[in-house]
């Protein structure tokens, strides 16, 4: 294996979950009596330029299919999130309706639709045609194709030289990384900006946020790293900020090094030298990352099989990706937990990948009142206890394995 960025061969071990079936392939009820394909999900972290990543052992097409199913607009704090970002951009780069915004990964129009309320041309990029189709059905233009250099000397040419690109948890999806970001040095105008938003590698390992490894995160992402594969293929990286969403993530803004139109703020520096201090140059901040997640794993199994010895039932909210993740590495299947919930009808029908738990709406709930229901999606617990909070009428408590195993009110 060599090093997706710098091609270097001095890798060493960071995570191995052993096999798993990807975690957005969701399986039909008439597909149930087939088999899941399942792939080695194993993780290591160069050496040279510190870039965490995946082995890869299957094409970007067999994760990012037609049926994908995450479509983002299903949380409403995220789409608070998405509005207040199109409002700061529009702010701070005095973006006006003669601007041009295109969104890397526009899935279903969650950020864009607030970009065209404004009157602003804007354009998205999404490869799946399922998200792709619900974005246009908001009115909005997507290419339904993979971002890389191409498609934005193509993108140029046709006129959508951008102010502004927007990149939110999509930089970790690609598994050509240096083509993609090339991509926004070609499509940004010489004064443009680009944003990547991407879960914290630090919080990841400091968390024990193991679950958020699956098959379509390519690279799980530092400003270390980040920094060096923005700056060698055009960009350079002006300010950074941290933010509370998939459990803390950095919001890294760039602009192209041949114009250096944006001045670098104290927070680029300030970042490095904390994830410096917090060890990420130094191979035993990585190490010990396998036995974290095992113990999550352990804990969060003994505590199934502990509720089906007290005739306690068990739930799940949330049909997540990162939930598969934990449910297959501990082996989780119907008998330990009955039935997940979903907002989005997509999934609701369908069963998770691996465990072959059924996805229901959230009616069932209210039908079978688990005593315990399993938050999946941690990182929106707040919002998904609000939304749950009618749980209580019968006594049931929530719960969430992760940083460790919490059962709570």
């Amino acid at each position: 294996m060599k090093c997706r960025h710098c091609q270097s061969g001095r890798m060493r071990p960071f995570l191995d979950l052993g096999t798993a079936p990807p975690s957005n392939s969701y399986v039909r009820a008439e597909d149930l009596a087939a088999p899941d394909t399942w792939y080695p999900l194993v993780i290591r972290v160069c050496d040279d330029c510190l870039l965490v990543q995946t082995e890869d052992f299957a094409a970007r097409e067999t994760f990012f299919s037609e049926n994908y199913a995450y479509f983002s607009s299903f949380s409403s704090s995220w789409l608070a999130h998405a509005k207040t970002y199109v409002a700061d951009m529009v702010q701070r780069f005095e973006l006006g309706i003669d601007a041009r915004v295109v969104e890397i990964a526009a899935n279903d129009g969650y950020l864009l639709q607030f970009v065209k309320e404004r009157g602003i041309a804007c354009l998205g990029v999404e490869p799946t045609a399922s998200t792709a189709a619900a974005a246009r059905e908001k009115g909005l233009e997507i290419r339904e194709e993979f971002f890389g250099l191409a498609l934005a000397e193509s993108l140029a040419a046709e006129g959508w030289s951008a102010d502004l690109m927007a990149a939110n948890n999509v930089l970790a999806h690609v598994p050509d990384i240096n083509d993609f970001v090339a991509g926004f040095a070609h499509l940004l105008k010489p004064e443009g900006v680009a944003t990547f938003e991407f879960p914290h590698l630090l919080n990841m390992v400091s968390e024990a946020q193991f679950d958020t490894a699956y098959h379509e995160h390519y690279s799980y992402l530092s400003l270390l790293a980040v920094e060096r594969i923005l700056a060698g293929n055009g960009l350079t990286v002006f300010d950074v900020e941290t933010t509370p969403w998939h459990g803390g993530s950095l919001r890294v803004f760039a602009c192209r090094t041949d114009h250096a139109a944006h001045q670098t703020t104290d927070r680029v520096p300030a970042l490095l030298k904390r994830e410096e201090e917090a060890g990420m140059r130094d191979p035993a901040f990585y190490a010990g990352f396998q036995a974290e997640a095992q113990r999550v794993r352990n804990a969060f199994l003994e505590f199934l099989i502990d509720c089906q010895r007290e005739g306690l039932s068990v739930a799940a909210y949330g049909a997540a990706a990162k939930g598969n993740t934990l449910l297959n590495f501990a082996g989780v299947k119907r008998d330990l937990l009955s039935f997940a919930v979903d907002k989005n009808p997509a999934k609701q029908g369908m069963y998770l990948p691996g465990s072959r738990i059924p996805i229901l709406s959230e009616e069932a709930l209210k039908t079978q009142k688990p005593q315990r229901v399993v938050i999946l999606p941690w990182n929106l617990q707040s919002e998904i206890k609000q939304q749950l909070s009618y749980i209580a009428d019968w006594g049931g408590m929530f719960v969430t394995a992760i940083p460790r195993l919490t059962v709570h009110a």
